[in-house]
């Protein structure tokens, strides 16, 4: 593995972790009134985009960290339309 993609494992890493605080909260809590809809939406669409591009370059660190926050965003996501809209 060269150092390129050791930093961008780290980096990765580093994003990609920030998100499991947020996902841990909103399951736990159910409570969602403090998150944007349209942020996390937008956010979301632009998680699985960069995936779809780690793919086409196959890129191992874009495609691991997409791959995980887009989990997690839609987790996030998807307790915000419902736990607000059901």
């Amino acid at each position: 593995m060269d150092f390129f993609t050791i930093i961008g494992l780290a980096a990765a890493t580093c994003t990609t972790v920030s998100f499991l605080p947020q996902a841990v909260k909103v399951i736990r809590t159910k409570d969602t009134r403090s998150l944007s809809l349209p942020m996390y939406i937008i956010f979301t669409i632009g998680v699985l985009l960069w995936l779809t591009y780690g793919i086409l370059v196959r890129d191992i660190p874009v495609i691991a960290a997409n791959l995980v926050t887009s989990i997690f965003s839609i987790v996030i996501l998807g307790s915000i339309i419902f736990y607000r809209y059901t």
